[in-house]
């Protein structure tokens, strides 16, 4: 196993139960307790953890894992979902992204889509228009889709949060206020058939809101962990949800539950 593959594992065992015991994750990670006091003492010198005698416990009283100790959970059904989300996006399309490592997989894949011509031209495009614009307040999508020619990025500035990338407060409302989306596909921590869909924190789950309210279709996109499952802040109800994609893991009663309230939910 690598360090990367090691921090991974130790900060979702934090995530989990808000403490790690050195002798419990050498045991579990089939490394020495060495290695592990090692991988503790890297991790709270970048302020990922807080080290105590004999292990290590999560910063405050909740524990959100950095976008980038995030990437390989539900890789594969990420990446297959980041694909249908982005076959449901029309050439010359206006497109909303939030942060999170399920849209940035979408960013990727609308990239692929619209750069391999399998995309059919539209009136804008035919007329020298971009391929797609793509109106995100992710610092990371940004980065990846602004040298892709044949995409325009609006970036919506604010200020940055280093878990996710996302840029969030009155800056990014500004200039969300003032754009019209064709579609916004948005990452969601959690999925209930009674509240809607939800964020960890509330200025990211304002801003995901306001992108659902300048669109005219909203398309969710998260792997099944998250469904029947709630965070902290409500983005939005399931009345201004269009689509849902996720794996096939989801449960057949969760489908049954969407479906009723008029969600349209695509499994791959």
């Amino acid at each position: 196993m690598s360090k990367h593959e090691r921090w991974n594992t130790l900060l979702e065992l934090l995530a989990a139960s808000g403490k790690v015991e050195v002798e419990d994750a050498a045991i579990a990670l089939d490394v020495s307790a060495a290695t592990i006091r090692r991988d503790l003492d890297e991790l709270a010198e970048q302020q990922l953890l807080v080290r105590t005698r004999g292990g290590a416990v999560a910063h405050g009283v909740s524990h959100e894992l950095p976008l980038r100790y995030k990437s390989t959970r539900h890789a594969p059904e990420k990446r297959r979902i980041a694909e249908a989300a982005a076959d449901l996006v029309a050439p010359g399309d206006v497109v909303g992204l939030n942060g999170g490592t399920t849209t940035t997989e979408v960013a990727r894949a609308l990239a692929l889509r619209f750069a391999s011509g399998r995309a059919e031209a539209s009136p804008a495009t035919a007329s020298g228009g971009p391929a797609l614009t793509v109106v995100t307040n992710a610092l990371n999508i940004a980065g990846e889709l602004a040298v892709r020619p044949q995409i325009k990025i609006v970036a919506t500035g604010g200020v940055a949060r280093p878990q996710t990338y996302e840029l969030v407060g009155p800056l990014t409302v500004g200039v969300l206020n003032e754009v019209v989306l064709d579609v916004v596909i948005l990452g969601v921590d959690g999925v209930d058939a009674t509240l809607g869909v939800m964020a960890h924190q509330e200025d990211e789950a304002s801003i995901s809101r306001l992108f659902a309210e300048r669109a005219s279709r909203v398309v969710v996109v998260t792997d099944s962990s998250k469904m029947s499952r709630r965070a902290f802040a409500r983005i939005c109800g399931l009345d201004r949800i269009d689509v849902l994609v996720t794996d096939t893991g989801i449960a057949p009663e969760t489908v049954a539950q969407l479906t009723e309230a008029g969600v349209q939910v695509i499994t791959v």
